[in-house]
Formats: structure tokens, sequence, C-alpha cells
């Protein structure tokens, strides 16, 4: 018998996973469309088994997809929800840097 997964523990697994510099470089990239794994290498400094290894559990988790193409293996996002949640990251870092820089600026002017 399997216990279910409280969807508040769920989230924070999934954050967890999103939780590697190379696996939000990779989503981002993704965005603009589906790319060979030889495209996200020339785009993101790392070996190419680090990168593997990123986009074995990007594959598992279910939010990108890969489809080999000849000798080629192509990802992409699996869905519009994981490209949605990079723009919001993007806006919340956005608004709490702005946060951040007027508090430093009224602090400097005291």
């Amino acid at each position: 018998m399997t216990v279910p997964v409280p969807l508040y523990q769920a989230k924070a697994d999934f954050f967890r996973m999103l939780g590697h510099p190379v696996r939000i470089r990779v989503l981002e990239l993704l965005q603009d469309g589906p790319k060979a794994v030889r495209e996200l290498l020339a785009e993101i400094e790392v070996e190419a088994s680090n990168l593997s290894a990123q986009l074995a559990v990007l594959r598992r988790s279910g939010i990108v997809t890969a489809t080999r193409e000849g000798s080629t293996v192509v990802y992409a996002l699996a869905g519009a929800d994981v490209a949605d949640l990079l723009r919001a990251a993007r806006r919340i870092l956005t608004e709490l840097l702005v946060g951040q820089n007027q508090l430093l600026a009224q602090l400097q002017a005291d």
C-alpha cells in the first residue's frame, strides 16, 4: 500500500529537483525551443557527463522530454508551465533585488 504524499511535500521535492544551476540553465535554454545535446553543451560550460546527469534528472522528473533524431538526442520542455514558472521566478527575484537596492540607497542616504 502506497501512502499518498502531501501536496506540500511534493512541491518541496519538485523545487529541490530544480535546485541546481545547470538544470535551471537547461530549462531557460529550452524555453526558446527544443535543443540537441551538443547545442546545450555549447551554451553551458560543463562537462558532457555533468550535463548528461542533469538532463537525466530533468527527464525522470517529467519536465523535459528527449527524442532521438538519428544519433542526436533533442530535449524539449514537456509543457509551457515550466517556462511560466521560470518567468515568475525572474519577476520575483527582480522585485526582491529592486527592493534591496532601494533599502540600500535609503541606508546610504541616512
